[in-house]
């Protein structure tokens, strides 16, 4: 079983701005790789299909239907629009995603370096980006995110979450695998598991009569947001801001829904709790600092810290500053922070807060926002 900790994301968004009806899907829910999925019940669940042994050996892929149709795309980048009808003859590889997602964006050196490796073989991979906030929405900051990761392969844009619908998906990321029939025939929910997709990549393109291939797997060192989580020690869940999907907020009170309030930090917080401090208005999504000043605390266990934060709705950035146990980070700073915890920002995106070099424990995260206007979405570790 792997962590429970280390969570994939999955639609199930309600009042918060997407408000999926999530009463029905293709496929049973489901965990894979290295990740669990958390339902909303509090359940844990189970794993099933196709599975990769040891010894490298695949086991027949089921027909789990055909490909459906694309057309709920509102646009697509590095491509012109592509059709289930188009694609016959090639294998294809779906990638459900969004880009302020932590684990889709750790999965994607593996989905350039099979689209690469694979396309003279006839692999299609097609990139589907359905948004979970609004921000994602935007069309400008989905082709920065796809400039930013140097992605080539065709990306469909599913800001009506058509396509997301068309495959009754619940999960980001999500991959599926298509035969050169037009038929899916495999899939899998959730970062990790990279050698056993890349084997039913190559079971479907030897199906398919492809031979011009080299049948070892990639070997991937992502470095920065990619790099691969710590799971041995990832104690600390994906957490959420806004008061729709919050769990484990310790500021005295409670939140106050969608009006201004001044906050104080929680009292001895326990591993896993948070709070706010200073003049917030929290939304359904996000939380707003009202004044300079206003921080967030949080108690936590992992390697990494990452939020999702967006600049004042203006597009003017914020400054902020992180600290650890009171201390700038230092060597223990993320990518998007300087050593002396300082940084900026200035578009809507995942922000590395903390890396850890030093012994995982253990430890109280604070950022705060220098000046007012922040939008802060999410916690995700790693």
């Amino acid at each position: 079983m792997s962590d429970p900790i280390n969570h994939n994301r999955r639609a199930f968004l309600g009042a918060a701005g997407i408000g999926l009806a999530a009463s029905f899907m293709r496929f049973p829910l489901v965990s894979s790789g290295k990740a669990e999925t958390r339902l909303p019940d509090g359940s844990d669940p189970e794993r099933f299909g196709a599975r990769v042994a040891s010894s490298g050996t695949m086991p027949p892929l089921a027909d789990e239907g055909p490909l459906p149709e694309l057309s709920g795309a509102v646009g697509w980048l590095n491509s012109p629009p592509l059709t289930p009808a188009a694609l016959r003859g090639k294998v294809v590889l779906v990638d459900i995603w969004t880009y302020s997602c932590i684990n889709s964006l750790r999965q994607l050196p593996y989905l350039k370096a099979w689209a690469a490796k694979y396309k003279d073989a006839g692999l299609v991979v097609i990139g589907v980006h359905t948004p979970e906030f609004a921000f994602e929405k935007d069309r400008a900051n989905v082709e920065m995110a796809v400039r930013d990761y140097k992605t080539a392969y065709p990306i469909a844009i599913d800001s009506n979450h058509g396509i997301w619908r068309a495959f009754n998906n619940q999960y980001w990321p999500a991959d599926y695998f298509v035969d050169g029939k037009g038929r899916i025939r495999h899939h899998h929910f959730g970062e990790g598991d990279y050698d056993d997709s890349e084997r039913v990549i190559q079971q479907l393109l030897k199906e398919n009569g492809a031979t011009n291939f080299n049948a070892t797997t990639v070997s991937i060192s992502g470095d920065g947001i990619e790099a691969p989580p710590d799971n041995q020690n990832a104690r600390s869940p994906e957490t959420y801001v806004g008061y729709h999907r919050a769990e484990h907020f310790a500021s005295p009170d409670g939140f106050a829904q969608d009006e201004r309030k001044v906050y104080s930090a929680p009292v001895g917080p326990s591993l896993n709790a948070w709070g706010l401090i200073g003049a917030w208005t929290v939304g359904a999504e996000s939380a707003v600092p009202d004044e300079a000043s206003g921080r967030i605390l949080f108690r936590f266990h992992s390697r990494d810290v990452h939020m999702v934060l967006g600049p004042m709705k203006n597009g003017k950035p914020v400054r902020f500053r992180v600290m650890l146990d009171g201390a700038a980070p230092m060597n223990d700073a993320g990518v998007d922070v300087a050593q002396d915890g300082s940084g900026e920002i200035r578009v809507h995106r995942l922000y590395q807060l903390v890396r850890q070099k030093s012994p995982v424990d253990d430890r109280t995260f604070e950022i705060e926002f220098l000046d007012p206007g922040a939008q802060a979405y999410v916690f995700t570790f790693g």
